[in-house]
């Protein structure tokens, strides 16, 4: 898969617990900030690239239910 589908500009049902850097800019969004295409996310449980399942930290990834530590932070 290339980087233009993984971390295309679409409306997932993300992890309230993904986060990535234009989260924190200082605008006023009409709409949730989107991803952004440059690969730089992390998990605020972990503060690192890799969720506590030891996966990858990503908007494809971290869109899923079926993700062993989606939403809580914790491996099912």
């Amino acid at each position: 898969m290339i980087d233009a589908e993984r971390f295309a500009e679409v409306y997932w049902t993300l992890c309230p617990h993904l986060r990535w850097k234009t989260q924190f800019y200082a605008e006023t969004p009409t709409a949730p900030p989107l991803p952004p295409d440059d690969g730089f996310f992390w998990c605020a449980f972990t503060q690192t690239c890799l969720g506590p399942d030891g996966a990858l930290v990503e908007p494809e990834s971290c869109a899923s239910a079926h993700r062993a530590c989606y939403g809580t932070g914790r491996v099912r």
